[in-house]
């Protein structure tokens, strides 16, 4: 039976599942709430796809596809959700903090995204003719460049309940905020070559990514200052509160609009109006308005996303066959992320010791929406089905293993209690 869905229905059951879901993690489990929506998610799909199995007459599983094709994650992320998660995670950095590793956060979000691309393309490649898969190096290295970015919306959310120290903390978050950016740049531009099957050609790449990354930069920049100046202007909470609304909506649309990255510029326009405009546009009732009203909307936002991570496993039940190449996949991926970071942090551990930044930016790497997203963004075909496989096994074993244990790694190395949550 097909059950015709309004995005408002959408909208109001995700929410009373989060909600439901979220009170009982809050009641019982007691895990951080990504990992735990995510895990319920899964356990959820899981359910549905047995009764299937165990009812022949059953398609449960298709009225939840259904459900779950009717929102579109990759839009309902790359174009919705993922400008207000931006903003609000970027609205917490110290921007201090964030100059002092301006040269670190801008090797880690560029050339570590590219070295990583390349090897975990290089290793996928390789991986699946070992497996007899033929998949064209080309589509290897889409792979690549989706699963490489770490995800701003986990890495927030494992930040705020690990004591790392602040420096290396606002390093992490800054790499995750742009580097998401430049992911889904290159991600746009090898994925061109792949469907279009012309030989990817390096300098019109450079000049795409110089266009795209720069440009939403600057529109970035542009836009936080005219919402830092409109609000340094008065003094009315409320106004305030829809200034930020207009540069987050209004900015990425326009980038949108414009063909540059509008991820890169709600990071930078979320840092300048959480330095700048915190700092000197805002009176004390405003500033709690302000960051208590995005806080929310960052709190409701991850729950909606986390839960759609686990429900999304209904989609992939389907591409059964392909998740053993998602396990195997999930070291490859760890160790382009070790190398990435590692090489760095070799000639950086005069500013942090060693022990403790490698470990906590190679296990709290971690993928999340965003990978999701552009996988399922691929052109229908044989290859979307190997690849969106291999993203979803990864970015579960990610958000479960990975977000669940970094807070007992960090209290390890740190020797201390982690912060709650």
């Amino acid at each position: 039976m097909h059950i015709a869905l309004s995005p408002v229905d959408a909208a109001a059951i995700l929410i009373v599942l989060s909600a439901l879901l979220g009170w009982i993690n809050h009641r019982f489990l007691k895990l951080p709430s990504t990992v735990a929506l995510t895990m319920m998610g899964a356990l959820a799909s899981i359910v549905v796809v047995g009764v299937d199995a165990l009812l022949p007459g059953s398609d449960l599983s298709g009225v939840v596809s259904g459900f779950l094709n009717g929102i579109d994650f990759h839009e309902t992320l790359m174009t919705g959700m993922l400008s207000f998660l931006l903003f609000a995670g970027a609205l917490h950095v110290d921007l201090d903090q964030l100059k002092r590793g301006r040269w670190q956060i801008a090797i880690l979000s560029t050339i570590g995204v590219l070295v990583s691309t390349l090897l975990v393309g290089g290793g996928f490649w390789l991986l699946t003719s070992a497996l007899g898969l033929s998949v064209p190096l080309i589509w290897c290295l889409v792979f690549g460049a989706l699963i490489s970015p770490t995800d701003p919306v986990a890495v927030m959310g494992v930040l705020k309940t690990a004591s790392v120290p602040p420096s290396l903390q606002a390093t992490i978050a800054g790499e995750s905020l742009f580097n998401d950016g430049v992911g889904v740049v290159i991600f746009s531009i090898l994925l061109v070559a792949a469907v279009s099957g012309h030989e990817l050609s390096l300098p019109h790449a450079a000049e795409m990514f110089a266009v795209e990354a720069v440009g939403g930069a600057i529109l970035g920049l542009a836009v936080g200052w005219i919402g830092y100046r409109a609000m340094k202007a008065i003094d009315d909470y409320a106004v305030e509160v829809l200034v930020t609304l207009a540069v987050v909506m209004g900015g990425y649309s326009l980038a949108m609009a414009l063909h540059i990255s509008g991820p890169v510029a709600m990071a930078v326009a979320g840092l300048l109006i959480g330095n700048q405009g915190v700092s000197y546009a805002m009176s004390d009732t405003t500033k709690d308005y302000v960051l208590k009203f995005w806080a929310l909307i960052d709190e409701v936002l991850n729950a909606v996303l986390f839960l759609l991570i686990g429900l999304e496993a209904v989609v992939v039940a389907d591409r059964f066959g392909l998740l053993g190449l998602g396990v195997l996949t999930i070291p490859l991926v760890l160790a382009a992320r070790a190398i990435s970071v590692g090489a760095p942090l070799l000639a950086w551990r005069k500013l942090w010791p060693f022990r403790l930044a490698f470990p906590v930016m190679t296990w709290g790497g971690l993928r999340g929406g965003i990978s999701i997203a552009l996988a399922l963004s691929l052109p229908p075909g044989a290859m979307k089905d190997v690849l969106v496989a291999a993203t979803y096994v990864v970015v579960l074993f990610s958000v479960l293993a990975q977000g669940g244990t970094i807070g007992g790694v960090v209290r390890r190395l740190t020797g201390g209690p982690s912060a709650p949550a």
